[in-house]
């Protein structure tokens, strides 16, 4: 090292980014700390602090680190601070900052968000941020925000949030192109109005009944839990979605036409019927489908799926390449009247891989033509794995059914695994 030219050394340091390292490299030489200078990344762990010596605060030595530097373009502080150290933080980097990520300990810590201002608040200061993560948010009031008009990714992981502090947010950031809200807690009712967004991930933490409205007409990922009542209208790009409940019920989606929509996963415990077969006619150009619903029903009643006609169901979803079948659904096409109505020359033309999940032996007679129907009219099927789950059974049946599927195997070794 003592060899290559300053600009050499500047640029390998300058890569450093885990704040100890950084500290470690300003104690080699006065050349090695003169590289801080050029630094674009600090990084805080959890424990920095944990072994400091010295009377200086954990806030008073992030800024002396920073004050250090000319042009950082990314913080991420794990370790504990103060919205006093973060102000006078970003009181020096404001002008350089793109990406800041923050773990704000104080979803329970009320005393603390009454301070004036919040840590939430300070970072109103960066107003050029591009990116802003942030984990262990209490977010009870609107942030004193201005408009981040630079700022294209929020992610919030782990916050208690009331609806018109989430609405302001976002209110905040009319140019995002990736939301990510996960583990949220306090949630009822969101409205999002964003007409750039085209990535969006929502995981809403409690009893799975929160409502969701959404308008952005660029979408193409769609990922939600724990909403009951799901309002998306705009949809001409959206390709992939994934709905789950799975601590409450999906009583109602209104989606408009799924004409891009190449994967759709639908999990949980029950969905209203109307609600799952709304979803199956508007995906008619699915690739990709995921099916983990254990029940449909109205009210409280947890009841079995309705009879899905095999053929229909094939011929409505041509373009199908993969298909996740589990629990309720698999039984659905099980029924004994499903396969009557096969005409000849029917094909299933696109399935090429098929993943079935079994736990019972009821109707073991109906499931084992379902299977060999898939291998007899997928065409072009590779790859066939059947699950067999929980199958707890004293009955002489149990073995009879999983004998089959063993044969099943045997003569279809090519294509079927059992796992």
């Amino acid at each position: 090292m003592d060899s290559l030219p300053d600009a050499i050394i500047q640029y390998i340091l300058s890569h450093l980014s885990n704040a100890r390292d950084v500290a470690a490299c300003n104690c080699v030489s006065k050349r090695w700390r003169e590289s801080l200078t050029y630094l674009r990344s600090l990084y805080f762990p959890r424990n920095s602090f944990d072994s400091r010596p010295g009377s200086y605060s954990s806030d008073t030595v992030v800024w002396k680190m920073l004050s250090a530097t000319a042009c950082l373009e990314e913080l991420v502080v794990y370790s504990p601070f103060t919205s006093a150290g973060l102000a006078s933080w970003l009181s020096l980097v404001h002008s350089s900052l793109k990406d800041l990520e923050l773990r704000m300990d104080n979803v329970m810590d009320y005393q603390a968000y009454l301070d004036s201002p919040s840590k939430l608040d300070c970072i109103a200061a960066a107003k050029k941020l591009k990116s802003l993560k942030l984990w262990g948010v209490l977010m009870a009031n609107p942030p004193k925000w201005d408009v981040f008009e630079n700022l294209l990714c929020l992610e919030i992981v782990g916050a208690r949030l009331e609806d018109p502090a989430l609405s302001a947010a976002l209110g905040a950031c009319p140019n995002l192109t990736n939301l990510v809200l996960l583990g949220c807690e306090g949630v009822r009712s969101v409205s999002i109005e964003l007409p750039y967004l085209e990535h969006c991930k929502l995981d809403f933490y409690g009893s799975g009944n929160c409502s969701l409205s959404l308008t952005c007409p660029q979408i193409e990922l769609l990922e939600v839990q724990g909403c009951s009542w799901i309002r998306v209208r705009e949809t001409s790009c959206l390709r992939n979605l994934l709905i789950a409940n799975n601590a409450g019920r999906v009583y109602m989606v209104d989606f408009g036409k799924l004409s891009a929509l190449e994967s759709l996963s639908m999990r949980g415990v029950q969905w209203c019927w109307d609600a799952i077969s709304k979803m199956l006619e508007w995906s008619n150009e699915v690739k990709h489908l995921y099916m983990k619903v254990e029940f449909t029903g109205d009210l409280e009643a947890l009841l079995p799926f309705p009879e899905v006609d095999f053929v229909e169901f094939f011929n409505s979803h041509p373009k199908l390449q993969k298909f996740d079948i589990h629990g309720a659904m698999f039984a659905a096409l099980c029924q004994k009247n499903s396969l009557k109505n096969i005409e000849p020359g029917f094909v299933i033309p696109c399935l090429e891989e098929v993943v079935v999940q079994v736990r019972s032996p009821l109707n073991a007679e109906q499931k084992m033509n379902t299977l060999e129907s898939l291998l007899k009219y997928g065409k072009n099927l590779k790859k066939m794995v059947i699950r067999i789950l929980q199958m707890k059974s004293s009955h002489s049946s149990t073995d009879e059914f999983f004998d089959e599927i063993c044969r099943l195997r045997f003569m279809n070794r090519k294509i079927v695994r059992i796992e």
